[in-house]
């Protein structure tokens, strides 16, 4: 069972995938960068990462794209 990254972005989208992934009834992981990126004075352009079991990704696919052909 190992982790695949799904999104890459911003908190608000990160978390609105991820309401959605949850009410397919795929669990979700999601991962903060805010912090690491005010310690490396890095300007914070990527701030969050969503990941999911990679064996839920044939279940994930459909809502990942209808997500992303929302925005």
């Amino acid at each position: 069972m190992g982790l695949m990254k799904v999104f890459s972005g911003s908190e608000i989208l990160a978390t609105a995938l991820k309401a959605k992934l949850e009410e397919a009834g795929i669990e979700t992981l999601m991962k903060n960068n805010n912090q690491s990126n005010i310690i490396l004075g890095s300007n914070g352009s990527i701030a969050v990462e969503l990941f999911i079991d990679e064996s839920k990704y044939g279940k994930a696919d459909p809502v990942i794209t209808d997500f992303k052909m929302s925005l």
